[in-house]
């Protein structure tokens, strides 16, 4: 068996609110564990086998950690540093739109929650994504990405690479 992502974390100075703003923008589950400290995110929902029908993996879930004392830490004080990193590049998480949704719903709401939109309409042919993107009030940067199927029909305000 190879080694398997089963979870990622974000950072924020306020996890509750950062729970409140992923509910909203993607109707996820705000599992507060404990509240205020560590936030799991649950999205729902089962991987799709190639045939379209639900396998027996359930999505990934994604965890929201509070930079003042990340957790689990061996050192009940936590450990430096105890703040966000704001310079540079952080990690990117992506996020694939359902077909229940539109990437248009989803900045709209994240922007009107204090995101700032990076990019709109973008088309990526080295994996037929449609994409857009925004970075969240924390600085962690959400990339919506929307599968271009086959023979895609791009619009033309869209940008291509």
């Amino acid at each position: 068996m190879t080694n398997s992502l089963i979870f990622f974390d974000i950072p924020s100075d306020d996890p509750n609110a950062a729970g409140e703003f992923y509910a909203e923008v993607f109707g996820w589950e705000n599992d507060p564990r404990p509240l205020g400290k560590y936030h799991r995110m649950v999205p729902g929902g089962f991987f799709k086998k190639k045939d379209g029908t639900d396998s027996e993996i359930g999505n990934l879930h994604m965890g929201i950690s509070n930079v003042a004392n990340v957790r689990p830490n061996p050192n009940p004080e936590g450990v430096e540093p105890r703040f966000i990193a704001k310079e540079g590049r952080g990690p990117r998480i992506w996020v694939l739109v359902g077909d229940d949704d539109t990437p248009e719903r989803i900045l709209e709401t994240a922007e009107k929650l204090g995101a700032e939109i990076l990019w709109r309409n973008h088309y990526w042919a080295e994996f037929n994504g449609k994409n857009h993107c925004f970075r969240d009030p924390w600085g962690n940067e959400i990339l919506l990405w929307v599968k271009g199927g086959e023979n895609p029909e791009i619009p033309d305000d869209y940008t291509r690479e």
